[in-house]
């Protein structure tokens, strides 16, 4: 069952031979007058004498970073079953059209007259983003789902604002992103817990009591964490607006329901829009994101500037706007990622977006009834997207959810998110999303069932995994707290 073989390669010091010195480059002769780094750079800034700087030639160099890349992860390696975080496969054609020169070599100060073609890209995506959700505002600026979350609660402030009402709080389920809480602070906000009830949704009658004119806003994924759809979406957003509160939805999860369903229907004044997440552009982690953000009516006063206007066959930007929030950064949205998502919608058209959306779910339920009897499944309703097990009867044979994704590693597969949401504990959550083959989730499924196979017959065999990858178990509560960012010689 194992998927492939990661050969150990030492650090790059560590291939020096003393016995056989290398150059990988030669400098030319000097033609001014040989300098000693003591006469030009003062001793206290000058480096020890270093030994152990390898000499080597340029073949190995070579060698050596692409060994290291081959011990990488990657999209393009197999199954990211990570829940949450939907890690699913970037189509190359996305990659041809980003690289267009119309798009890639555009500059953000160059005058509308020149940018036609990314000013109509803009609004064609928006429009696109408006039909998938059925909501009549949009904004691409955001650079990433948190940015968008700002985005989108900094728009009910306004909104709030502009009605003379000064509220203070935001209403936050318990198996919420933990960017929701960071956001309602952000944006001058407490955030006040809601519990979940006993099937993993948000409790209605909590939100009925704790519904009070403080409240701004309440923020729900939906589907939530747990992969469950909150059923009572209708009846939780005519409540919060009966009370002059706002609907935020988190939107993380729209790749469960792309085509099915329409947040505009289900009452959201802000959702936010993963385009890594549900349209394929590459993942954000503090690189290239984006966050578009579909609004209300309600909220289309206070859409960020510059918004794309369009006057007859042309496009432009505009700025003047006091009702808007203002700009959320320099320039407009993170636009080569724009063109991906884009590329994305239109490769699929309608029915390719209800066919991702159905093969997600396809999947997700595919792997929970795989799994049910060897995975304990706290929650019993029905999946979506993804499906959150824990460790609950591996633990009683001294095995955690940490110790199975270690495990994991030895059979080739990236291990599945870990321990969220948080009131599941010991979660596994589990995302195949819709771009792996069938055969590469059936190969996960076998994975994890010898795995739990493993606890029953070898315990010890899991607790001290993963054995067949070059760097075994480590501290990871001592490399937490004692990092060391570089190597020294001896070590």
């Amino acid at each position: 069952m194992k998927r492939r073989t990661l050969r150990d390669e030492p650090l790059i010091f560590e291939r020096n031979n003393e016995r056989r010195r290398r150059s990988g480059f030669r400098i030319p002769p000097l033609d001014v007058p040989e300098t000693s780094p003591a006469d030009a750079i003062p001793s206290e800034f000058l480096r020890s004498p270093s030994t152990t700087t390898p000499d080597l030639g340029e073949l190995e160099v070579v060698q050596h970073f692409h060994r290291l890349s081959q011990l990488n992860y990657a999209v393009d390696e197999g199954l990211y079953p990570l829940g949450s975080c939907t890690m699913k496969y970037n189509p190359r054609v996305n990659e041809l059209t980003a690289a267009l020169a119309g798009f890639a070599d555009i500059h953000p100060f160059q005058p509308a007259s020149q940018t036609q073609g990314a000013l109509r890209l803009i609004w064609e995506l928006e429009a696109a983003l408006k039909a998938i959700t059925g909501m009549p505002g949009m904004t691409l600026q955001p650079a990433a789902g948190a940015h968008g979350e700002l985005a989108g609660i900094l728009m009910i402030r306004k909104a709030l604002e502009a009605r003379g009402e000064t509220r203070d709080q935001v209403l936050v389920p318990d198996s919420a992103h933990g960017t929701n809480p960071a956001t309602a602070a952000f944006a001058g906000f407490s955030s006040v817990e809601l519990p979940s009830g006993d099937d993993g949704t948000v409790d209605l009658n909590a939100i009925d009591r704790m519904m009070t004119e403080r409240v701004a806003a309440i923020m729900l994924t939906v589907p939530n964490t747990l992969g469950v759809f909150e059923s009572e979406i209708v009846k939780i957003s005519n409540l919060v607006h009966s009370r002059g509160g706002f609907i935020y939805l988190d939107g993380a999860n729209l790749n469960a329901f792309a085509g099915r369903a329409l947040p505009g229907l289900m009452g959201a004044d802000a959702m936010h829009i993963n385009l890594h997440k549900t349209f394929s552009t590459p993942h954000g982690g503090g690189g290239p994101g984006a966050g578009p953000v579909a609004v209300s009516e309600a909220l289309l006063p206070h859409l960020p500037v510059p918004k794309v206007i369009k006057d007859g066959d042309n496009l432009r930007l505009e700025w003047d706007d006091s009702q808007s929030i203002g700009p959320m950064r320099g320039f407009y949205g993170n636009f080569l990622i724009l063109v991906r998502a884009l590329t994305y919608i239109w490769s699929l058209g309608s029915d390719g977006l209800r066919e991702m959306s159905d093969v997600a779910v396809l999947y997700a339920n595919l792997v929970r009834h795989r799994l049910k009897d060897a995975y304990h499944l706290k929650y019993d309703a029905p999946s979506l997207h993804e499906v959150v097990f824990d460790d609950t009867v591996q633990a009683e044979k001294g095995v955690h959810n940490t110790d199975i994704a270690k495990r994991l590693l030895d059979y080739g597969f990236h291990p599945p998110t870990m321990s969220f949401p948080l009131i599941v504990h010991g979660a596994l959550m589990i995302e195949p999303t819709e771009s792996a083959p069938p055969e590469e989730v059936e190969a996960f499924c076998e994975a994890m069932l010898a795995i739990a196979r493993e606890v029953e017959e070898n315990p010890d065999m899991v607790t001290s995994a993963p054995h067949d990858t070059p760097v075994k178990r480590v501290d990871e509560v001592s490399a937490a707290r004692h990092l060391k960012t570089r190597w020294k010689p001896g070590e």
